[in-house]
């Protein structure tokens, strides 16, 4: 697959070790018959987050005023919620899903990549991840690459909700702490 006519075709995805563990996001853009690679990734953040942060990075250089961007994406959570309209509805109802039962997950991603989207004639499609598309495979590669990097930044918004969360339990010993620990352990084992 290459750019659709008139516009710009992206390709995306993203990794994470452990989860959550260490993450990263590659991205493939095809725009003014160019081809661009980004990737990177956080210390600490979930598979979820870097899916949706690799759409995040690839629309944030999307520079034209209005643009016909076409996403590929292997990661159905990120194509089915923002094409199926829940993200937008999770944002309506204040970051809540469930009709207000449970919280959103991601709302400081999904807030940015729906912000991103406004702007522009944005169409999600859906590939199978480790198949044929050979975009999708670089992607991969680029995204496994960056998570193993030494000294990768703070995924602030994830590290703080985790803390939050470690500290609502009753014991410090908990299973987020062991799930972490085990993580780090795999690591330095070479997984």
């Amino acid at each position: 697959m290459t750019q659709v006519a008139d516009g710009i075709t992206i390709y995306t995805d993203g990794a994470c070790q452990c989860n959550p563990g260490p993450g990263g996001y590659g991205v493939i853009m095809f725009a003014g018959g160019t081809r661009h690679e980004f990737s990177g990734g956080f210390r600490f953040t979930t598979n979820n987050r870097m899916e949706l942060f690799s759409v995040i990075k690839a629309l944030r250089e999307v520079r034209p005023p209005r643009s016909v961007v076409t996403i590929y994406s292997d990661a159905q959570y990120v194509v089915k919620m923002y094409s199926d309209g829940h993200a937008a509805r999770w944002r309506r109802a204040g970051w809540t899903r469930n009709k207000g039962r449970e919280p959103a997950l991601n709302p400081d991603l999904w807030g940015e990549l729906l912000d991103l989207c406004a702007p522009h004639d944005v169409r999600f499609v859906w590939v199978r991840g480790h198949d044929s598309t050979v975009e999708n495979n670089r992607c991969d590669e680029l995204a496994v690459a960056a998570r193993q990097q030494a000294n990768l930044p703070v995924d602030e918004a994830y590290e703080k909700t985790a803390e939050s969360l470690r500290l609502s339990v009753e014991k410090p010993e908990s299973v987020f702490v062991t799930q972490e620990a085990i993580c780090q352990q795999m690591l330095f084992a070479g997984w």
